[in-house]
């Protein structure tokens, strides 16, 4: 019955259709069943599958689809598939008595009396109202938006993300033949003179709220210690890559500098540039500086840091998405709040392009 219902409409003929308020044919109780059972469950899964938190704890989760990019490809055509549902449920509810079916729909009652289609394109109407005001707000007053997220859902993302920790174990063998190198290099006469001698010159400075302010070279940076991991980097782009990292455990350095009970942040400031301008900057709580995975990471793939992947010294924060993770590190303060650094929101893309302060994976 299906294929022939399909047959007449494939050559523009309707077949002859039953009431709707009473049954559906029998391709449309399969176009439902397969948007409802097959569709939405797999837009559900291949949806788990490009979250970098899921993928974080379940690295083998993605290998269902192919890897990350398996998944993604799939989301698309899962959308596509559900354009396609609408525009042709939308076409035949209009051609086939669009007020009778209207009333179907919006009142459950079976007449042709046109209330239920007014109260339809109202429902639509307000629909569109709200995209709209939403896209006004958005570009008109991105902070207030920005704080409104931060009030409504950042305690309950802090609460449910904060306490997990990166499990995915990743071997050389997954490393990725290209990592993307986001940002441009820093531009600054000191940087450029620093990496023409091979970062010989180059000092560490950690200061602000701490009972020893210290400098340090990378020599001695290097002689502190070194861990090494091999982590997925997520980008808020959404582009993915595998890298192994080496340096110095950040918890380390902190019980060198032993920061003052008020210091609850930890500001590091790039000699790249932000941009829109000035200085690029990010900041950290200090529970999360605490984090196994919080790294200074002078090696990459077993090699010097190189240039343009943040030498000499760069920031890796497994547990946050990538933004966070300074290159270039020219200095680190600890501060009692980040509402003293820069617009106050917690770093430069947070400042500029309001981004979370707290993108926690």
């Amino acid at each position: 019955e299906a294929w022939a219902m399909f047959v007449s409409y494939a050559t523009l003929h309707l077949p002859p259709e039953p009431d709707g308020f009473y049954r559906y044919n029998a391709l449309q109780q399969l176009a439902y069943f397969g948007v409802t059972f097959v569709l939405a469950p797999l837009s559900i899964l291949t949806g788990l599958a490009m979250s970098p938190a899921f993928d974080n704890r379940f690295k083998w989760y993605p290998k269902l689809f192919g890897g990350r990019q398996g998944a993604r490809s799939l989301h698309f055509l899962l959308l596509a598939a559900y354009i396609a549902f609408i525009i042709v449920h939308v076409s035949l509810v209009a051609g086939t008595g669009l007020v009778h079916n209207m009333n179907h729909i919006v009142l459950g009652r079976d007449d042709t009396n046109p209330l239920g289609l007014i109260l339809g394109l109202c429902g639509i109407a307000a629909v569109v109202a709200a995209c709209f005001g939403a896209h006004w707000l958005s570009w008109n007053r991105p902070h207030a938006v920005q704080k409104a997220a931060k009030h409504l859902s950042g305690a309950l993302l802090v609460r449910a993300l904060n306490p997990l920790e990166p499990k995915a174990e990743y071997s050389k063998a997954d490393i990725s033949p290209f990592f993307w190198p986001n940002g441009a290099l820093p531009v600054s006469d000191q940087w450029k003179q620093l990496a023409a001698n091979g970062f010989r010159d180059y000092k560490l400075t950690i200061s602000g709220l701490v009972e020893n302010t210290i400098e340090l070279s990378l020599a001695e940076l290097r002689a502190l210690g070194k861990e090494e991991y091999i982590s997925m980097h997520h980008c808020i782009q959404g582009w993915s890559g595998i890298a192994q990292w080496g340096g110095l455990p950040f918890k380390r350095l902190m019980e060198m500098v032993k920061a003052k009970p008020e210091a609850r942040v930890v500001v590091f400031y790039s000699y790249g540039e932000a941009l829109y301008g000035g200085t690029y900057y990010d900041t950290q709580t200090i529970e999360n500086a605490l984090n196994a995975r919080c790294l200074l990471a002078y090696e990459m793939n077993q090699a010097p840091l190189p240039d343009v992947y943040g030498a000499p010294l760069r920031l890796r924060v497994e547990n946050q998405l990538g933004y966070k993770m300074v290159k270039w590190i020219e200095r680190i303060e600890f501060v009692e709040t980040e509402k003293t650094i820069g617009q106050g929101e917690g770093g430069t893309n947070e400042d500029d392009e309001y981004f979370d302060i707290q993108p926690n994976i």
